[in-house]
């Protein structure tokens, strides 16, 4: 690549600044209505019992969501990294001399996952804290009640928060049940047809008393786990948004940015799905789930006006722009697939939900590799 390239980009293809200027326009619309959109169908559909985070449509229409992200992480954003890093307008050392996509996107996956474990932590002994309090009182009154009637109530064991861990399935205890983590107890679960019934049960005793439990529509076990995959899927989307919307921004070329737009669309609607439906499973404030769905919506438009702010005198061929580009796209890939992985794939294809329910099985994964291949044939044209 000549000098001359490096240090401008006049030469870029089917150049037209003023076509440019109104496709630009039409996309930070077009962006902008596909996020709004997706973010609040699971945020709004949650009061809606076709759309509720526990109906086998949400689960499916997520699974798609999730494919869409795990695309994005691997196909478009560590290529577009390593695009950046290996560039020929970059110095050969150390840029060539080390495959830093990969190193970075690596990075990113492990801070994500200490971040992960971290937070859940934090949020669990926050809330056990508070649930302690009040279930030590409710068992005071108990007590108090049931000496009075010379009744004792046998517990079998306590955690480290002061839980009690009886019956789960079927039983009196079941509300204890509720209160703890998934992963906390999974293993006392019956297996086999046993436990699929004992799970349907439990489901049902869910959907009549939800109301009472922190966390309603059956997501009482993972109620903590969702706040934090909320805010961290929340900042793996908007940092790599930031960076498409600005490369949107700066390009003058019409015959660049209109496949664009319909690209960036697809992939803002679902993103913003999958996004809506973790802050919907971890049961936010009304306010502080409006606010998270806001920037999100605006952050993709955000980058793209000030593109068009800086495209003038901006050069994205610059060894500083490339660095930049090149190290926040393939952090941003680390974060997208740990996350796809980790907390969207696995949370829901290894839960005894999705084992005792075949036919979500099927259409889970059909959605899942649908939403994969078709964010992935995207790169064809963005």
């Amino acid at each position: 690549m000549s000098n001359t390239s490096c240090q401008s980009s006049e030469l870029e293809i089917c150049r037209d600044e003023a076509a440019a200027l109104k496709l630009k326009f039409i996309a930070i619309a077009s962006i902008l209505l596909a996020g709004v959109a997706g973010i609040a169908i699971p945020l709004i559909g949650r009061q809606r019992k076709f759309l509720r985070t526990d109906g086998s449509l949400f689960v499916a229409a997520k699974a798609f969501a999730a494919g869409v992200i795990l695309a994005t992480g691997f196909v478009h954003m560590l290529s577009a990294g390593t695009d950046a890093l290996t560039d020929p307008c970059l110095p050969k050392y150390p840029w060539s001399k080390f495959p830093f996509s990969g190193f970075f996107a690596m990075i990113a996956s492990l801070i994500t996952l200490l971040v992960d474990f971290v937070g859940t932590q934090y949020y669990e002994k926050k809330q056990g804290l508070a649930r302690g309090k009040t279930e030590e009182q409710g068992r005071v009154e108990s007590l108090e009640a049931d000496s009075e009637s010379a009744i004792v109530p046998v517990v079998e064991g306590k955690d480290w928060n002061g839980k009690v861990f009886g019956e789960e399935e079927g039983g009196g205890m079941h509300i204890v049940g509720m209160h703890a983590h998934a992963a906390h107890h999974r293993h006392s679960h019956p297996h086999g047809q046993d436990g699929c019934d004992g799970l349907l049960r439990s489901r049902g005793h869910e959907h009549d008393h939800g109301h009472e439990h922190g966390f309603g529509g059956g997501d009482a076990d993972n109620g903590v786990r969702h706040v934090v995959v909320s805010q961290i899927l929340e900042l793996g989307i908007v940092s790599h948004s930031v960076i498409i919307g600005l490369s949107l921004g700066v390009s003058q070329s019409p015959c660049t940015i209109r496949p664009l737009i319909a690209a960036l669309s697809f992939h803002q609607f679902f993103e913003g799905f999958a996004l809506g439906g973790c802050i919907s499973q971890a049961q936010f404030k009304t306010l502080s789930a409006t606010i998270m769905a806001c920037f999100f919506a605006i952050t993709t438009p955000a980058g793209i006006g000030i593109g068009t702010a800086v495209a003038s005198f901006y050069n994205p061929n610059s060894p500083a722009a490339l660095v930049i580009e090149g190290i926040l796209d393939s952090l941003s890939a680390g974060i997208l697939v740990y996350m796809a992985l980790v907390d969207l794939i696995a949370a829901d294809f290894l839960s005894k939900r999705m084992s005792c329910n075949f036919r979500l099985q099927v259409a889970s994964y059909f959605m899942l590799f649908l939403g994969a291949g078709l964010m992935a044939s995207l790169a064809i044209w963005a």
